[in-house]
């Protein structure tokens, strides 16, 4: 015999209404009786009560949220053809029994089925992982090596990792955040290896992080940063599992939410967000020359826009002759002056970028090309602004391109704001101010304690090896010193 309940809103009372909201949280010490649970669940519509008085059984589940199949066919079928008893007091028995209401609400709300029998509570896993598939991922795209990105479901991200690192030393540490989301959030670390004090304040950080929900890495990483204040990002987040895999094995360690595709591995440098998958799968040649490329692409990004503010407005000298009659017949027709002149063309270079990233593909890719040759054609026919200025725009625009990061890209278009108008101001003066001040930021910022730019400071020249250079694989021989185990003898890990 089946009775089946549907819990309507509309039918509660005025008394309901009035209910007191802390009662929609459950004690941690309050039983997991089957009244007391569904008095959670009122105004529930999705809720589902399945109620079987001859076999004493109660099942409470969301529909959408449950393997309705598994539940049907494997789950009760047992249930009402044999004592119930029979089957959930079974030692091999997939029914866990839960001691309080707490952990039996949250089961619920995982995914799981609570079946009452005598008024005692039970959880079955019947969770219907709702995700896509391993696709490609969109924003780190490589041309040599594996294709395989993490996607939103956290069991099928550390499947991605174990089948790469095929070791017992990697341990997996559960945790929740978020006082009202509860999400699922995973620390992994090698053991022997990873730095045991670095382990210890992240897991410490995590704990102590009071939000209401999390639903993204990158929100959690703004929750534990050492300096939240600081526009650069002081962990490096990854959608690729080969990625995590040799953070993992160097030393790292890495954490994963649930429902996010990003992972964060830890203590960071500044240095790693320059370095791309690419460099280790291609030769060492190759992979340092392109090293050297973004680092130069990041002096051009952050300096070129405020050079030529510096150089139009204070320092005409520092043009060649030959290059001199060009630029002064080019500002001739400009009304404003350089630090406008430099601040509006950078500001419609980042509405564009902006559009075009929010549009469909197709799109914004038009919308980027057509757009800024158009734009940048009519201002110089209309004399707003120089030629040379939109080379030198466009050359920084292209330039951030080339970082491999793009929240460090970011932050460097913004800071490069600053730098303009520092240059507008003071001239060659204000860039060195700017950059100085840049760099002084940078060595006072930490993650987890550990130096922001390690291997420079602290001095490691042994580290360069695999951060300015990329040397061949039979040289890279060490773990880098920031990730190494400080805290006590490494055990020698069997292979």
């Amino acid at each position: 015999m089946l009775r089946k309940v549907l819990f309507n809103p509309l039918n509660e009372t005025n008394k309901d209404q009035d209910h007191n909201h802390n009662e929609d949280k459950p004690e941690q010490n309050a039983s997991a009786d089957l009244q007391h649970i569904l008095d959670q669940f009122k105004r529930s519509a999705d809720l589902i009560h399945h109620r079987y008085p001859r076999e004493g059984l109660d099942v409470i589940y969301f529909s959408h949220m449950i393997n309705e199949d598994k539940l049907q066919r494997d789950l009760l079928p047992p249930l009402l053809a044999a004592p119930a008893a029979d089957i959930i007091l079974n030692e091999q028995s997939q029914f866990q029994q839960v001691q309080n209401a707490k952990d039996c609400v949250t089961g619920i709300l995982s995914g799981n089925a609570a079946i009452f029998y005598n008024n005692v509570a039970y959880l079955a896993d019947v969770t219907l992982p709702a995700s896509r598939s391993v696709e490609e991922s969109e924003s780190e795209s490589i041309i040599n090596g594996p294709h395989e990105a993490f996607n939103e479901n956290a069991l099928t991200n550390l499947s991605l990792i174990r089948k790469r690192v095929r070791s017992s030393h990697l341990k997996v540490i559960h945790l929740s955040v978020g006082e009202i989301s509860k999400t699922d959030c995973y620390v992994l670390y090698m053991e022997d290896i990873a730095n045991e004090d670095y382990l210890s304040e992240l897991i410490r950080r995590i704990k102590n992080v009071e939000i209401d929900a999390i639903h993204d890495t990158n929100m959690l990483l703004q929750c534990i940063d050492d300096n939240p204040y600081s526009m650069f990002p002081q962990y490096m987040t990854t959608e690729r599992p080969d990625t995590i895999a040799s953070k993992l094995v160097s030393g790292k360690i890495v954490c994963l939410v649930d429902g996010s595709p990003s992972l964060l591995s830890a203590p960071s440098s500044f240095f790693e967000f320059f370095a791309s998958a690419d460099d280790y799968y291609q030769r060492w040649a190759i992979g340092t020359a392109t090293l050297f490329l973004r680092f130069m692409a990041l002096v051009i990004t952050v300096t070129f826009t405020a050079l030529y503010v510096s150089i139009t407005s204070f320092h005409y000298e520092m043009i060649p002759e030959n290059l001199i009659l060009t630029l002064t017949t080019s500002r001739s027709r400009v009304p404003f002056p350089p630090i406008i002149e430099a601040l509006l063309m950078e500001t419609t270079i980042e509405l564009l970028r902006e559009a075009g990233a929010r549009l469909p593909t197709k799109i914004g890719q038009t919308i980027g090309i057509v757009g800024g040759i158009v734009i940048g054609q009519a201002a110089v026919q209309a004399g707003l602004t120089s030629n040379v200025l939109i080379i030198s725009v466009a050359s920084s625009a292209i330039a951030s391109f080339v970082i491999p990061s793009y929240i460090m890209s970011a932050a460097f278009r913004l800071f490069r704001f600053g730098l303009i108008c520092l240059a507008g101001l003071w001239g060659n003066l204000g860039l060195v101010i700017g950059i100085a001040y840049m760099v002084i930021h940078l060595s006072g910022l930490t993650s987890l304690g550990s130096s922001y730019l390690t291997p420079v400071a602290p001095f490691q020249p042994y580290d360069w090896r695999d951060v300015f250079f990329r040397f061949p694989f039979r040289l890279l021989n060490r773990r880098p010193t920031q990730n190494r185990a400080q805290n006590k003898t490494r055990q020698k890990m069997k292979r």
